[in-house]
């Protein structure tokens, strides 16, 4: 319903922009136009915020540690049209709200390191993909023919290897940071390094 309710809202603001695109620049009606513009912007904004504050909220309450993907926002931001759809989502938001609702709880908060192959691993026997793309929704392990869903599939490995990741800091790892905030991770490893972890099992 949120999500509904926040494309409908969408949809009336590029209405509203259109509007003012054939309005003259500095006259009375373009002022006021914009400005009724930056109004929905702002319940766009604000029902947003507050959707992500219930779903943390929930989230929090519920779990003792959440798992989430370390994704470069900014990147994904500039590169493959990604922009909109980024920032629409509110991830980075919902991230930092879980994070210090967590903490405040004495609970965990584990980002699993970007360039873990979440998605390129199967999530049966560990195998990598390398020549997948971000076109192939599904996809079919080559090594034992397990046909995955992309999401799915990566939500599979981001949750191993989240279990992972707190088994090891229980264990007394060194090479995983606890910070103040509350959230766990991996010192920060090159990329190449993740090639060669765990690929062919655990």
């Amino acid at each position: 319903d949120d999500i509904r309710w926040y494309r409908n809202l969408e949809e009336r603001i590029a209405k509203e922009q259109r509007k003012l695109s054939r309005m003259q620049y500095g006259s009375a009606n373009y002022w006021e136009q914009k400005h009724r513009i930056g109004k929905l912007h702002e319940k766009a904004r604000n029902r947003r915020k507050d959707f992500l504050h219930k779903l943390s909220h929930d989230v929090a309450r519920d779990f003792d540690a959440v798992i989430v993907e370390d994704i470069n926002l900014q990147h994904m931001s500039q590169s493959l049209n990604f922009g909109k759809a980024v920032y629409d989502n509110g991830y980075g938001q919902l991230r930092t709200m879980l994070a210090y609702k967590l903490n405040a709880q004495g609970k965990i908060l584990v980002k699993v390191d970007r360039f873990f192959p979440s998605s390129k691993r199967c999530s049966v026997c560990y195998e990598v993909n390398h020549d997948l793309k971000l076109s192939d929704r599904e996809w079919t392990c080559q090594s034992c023919g397990t046909h995955h869903d992309r999401d799915k599939n990566s939500c599979k490995n981001l949750l191993d290897e989240g279990k992972d990741i707190l088994n090891r800091w229980a264990g007394g790892d060194s090479s995983l940071i606890l910070a103040p905030t509350g959230v766990l991770s991996e010192k920060k490893l090159h990329p190449q390094a993740h090639s060669n972890v765990r690929q062919g099992g655990k």
